[in-house]
């Protein structure tokens, strides 16, 4: 069975590196700037519980071309939302028929695109629901916890034993879409910690930046209420009550919700990172995608089309936030 990782950056390389780890035969194809790296360093993948594995630089087979896809049985694609169309048409010209397509990509609508595009090969959604972060050297390491979400289908279940090997098993959904809506409500964060420049435990520790995440999830969660959907509880706490519980002072936030503080130190989210190395954001697919539902139902989504904007700003010019003045202009 062969794996591909297309899109390997962060993701792609963790998620890929434990499949190789775990036994799986697996190719990565990315940019030439990772495969260098890789070529020199193999790979190192380390995780919050404790987990510090290895693959060898010269058991990582890494290319560049589109073309080293075309005899995957599975391939996992691992994009930037934005370049989701270009790998499309990139995989409609080398996949076979029949092949699983698997988009393990932050948003909603990447499944749609892949599939408009695929037309003979199956083509599913995933959630890679955890944060990682690119160390340098080849190492990646896993800051959060959370297993891999997944459409259900039974063209899976040749490869649910290696993820399982990989430490990575497949939780399989019946319908994925509210499992999508829950990790981007998680994910309204990704801006507030990438413009507070902390790591996300130091960040969602102090209450002005927790009040802003607060905000953003409240006015995504009426416009999905309005629109129909319920988000999957993906954790403890349900997802209609995570504003209440973030806007609790510090000392009932710890005491209430002290499991959302039990995070690795190392962990940041990837829009920070993007930031850091002067690449564009997925922002547009985060809060932009709230902003989208809000204007299909002829509303507005004034907290996420600001947070939007900032980040737009961060991309070229980059400023650090206190809570306080992030939490000020949001309620402008």
């Amino acid at each position: 069975m062969a794996i591909v990782v297309y899109g390997a950056g962060g993701i792609g390389c963790y998620v890929g590196g434990r499949l190789a780890a775990g036994g799986a035969a697996v190719v990565f194809v990315g940019r030439q700037r990772v495969a260098d790296e890789l070529g020199a360093h193999g790979l190192r993948l380390t995780d919050y519980l404790g987990a510090d594995l290895r693959v060898a630089a010269e058991d990582v087979r890494y290319e560049t071309s589109p073309a080293a896809a075309a005899e995957a049985d599975l391939v996992l694609v691992t994009v930037k939302s934005a370049a989701t169309e270009s790998a499309a048409a990139e995989l409609a010209e080398v996949l076979k028929p029949g092949a699983i397509v698997v988009s393990f990509q932050n948003g909603v609508r990447n499944g749609e695109l892949l599939r408009e595009r695929l037309k003979d090969q199956v083509v599913l959604t995933g959630m890679v629901p955890f944060n990682v972060l690119n160390r340098g050297g080849g190492v990646f390491h896993q800051g959060t916890e959370g297993a891999l979400d997944v459409q259900r289908h039974p063209g899976l279940a040749p490869y649910v034993d290696a993820f399982a090997r990989a430490g990575l098993p497949l939780k399989q959904h019946d319908d994925i879409l509210p499992v999508q809506w829950a990790k981007l409500l998680l994910n309204l964060n990704n801006p507030i910690n990438a413009l507070s420049d902390l790591p996300l435990r130091d960040e969602l520790s102090q209450r002005a930046f927790r009040r802003c995440l607060a905000a953003a999830q409240a006015e995504t969660l009426a416009l999905l209420d309005a629109k129909g959907i319920k988000p999957a509880q993906l954790l403890p706490i349900p997802m209609n009550r995570f504003p209440m519980i973030l806007r609790l002072p510090d000392f009932l936030f710890r005491r209430l919700a002290g499991k959302m503080l039990a995070i690795d130190p190392l962990a940041r989210t990837s829009m920070w990172e993007d930031l850091e190395a002067d690449r564009r954001t997925e922002v547009d697919y985060l809060n932009g995608e709230v902003v989208r539902l809000a204007e299909s139902l002829g509303r507005t989504a004034p907290v996420n089309s600001k947070l939007t904007q900032l980040i737009h700003e961060a991309e070229s010019t980059r400023r650090s936030w206190s809570g306080p003045d992030l939490l000020r202009e949001l309620q402008r």
